[in-house]
């Protein structure tokens, strides 16, 4: 169905230095000590950290960039990657995984045709599994953006991912 594709910041987002100023300025006070509150934002308005973005913020708050890609690579939460418009993530923690959620992350897979930590070429979808979701008497539980699915088969996710099509 899709193949999964590198895509370069300048390809992926045009960068919006308004926006990002507003973040950083008006919403954080041009404070370092807002370094992680700032990416979450950025994140939230990219769905990714780009690499212009992180740059202009290294400059604006006087912090260096090989910290920010510190922060930004350490925590699980950032990516440094362009991701899709819907996060898929497919916990396979120990009650998840006796109930099916390998078969389910293969499912996925087979219909998106990409690999755990890849995205679509649509950038429909980004694919994470998962070591828990805090759910475990519903598993195997898929979480998309926001929405849980519990006790989900291998059978039923063709239909979970049409909904977000």
């Amino acid at each position: 169905m899709n193949e999964a594709v590198a895509v370069s910041d300048t390809e992926f987002h045009e960068i919006d230095y308004k926006a990002l100023d507003h973040i950083i300025e008006d919403e954080f006070s041009n404070d370092k000590e807002n370094l992680i509150m700032i990416l979450q934002a950025i994140q939230n308005r990219y769905n990714y950290l780009p690499q212009p973005a992180l740059t202009y913020l290294s400059e604006k708050i006087d912090f260096p960039l090989s910290r920010i890609y510190a922060v930004g690579t350490f925590y699980k939460t950032f990516s440094l990657e362009p991701r899709g418009r819907n996060i898929i993530y497919v916990c396979l923690g120990t009650a998840c995984h006796v109930r099916g959620g390998d078969k389910v992350k293969e499912r996925i897979q087979e219909i998106l045709n990409i690999r755990a930590g890849q995205t679509t070429d649509d950038m429909r979808f980004t694919l994470e599994p998962v070591r828990c979701i805090g759910c475990c008497s519903l598993g195997p539980v898929v979480k998309i953006n926001e929405d849980i699915h519990s006790r989900i088969s291998s059978d039923m996710v063709q239909d979970v991912l049409s909904k977000y099509e």
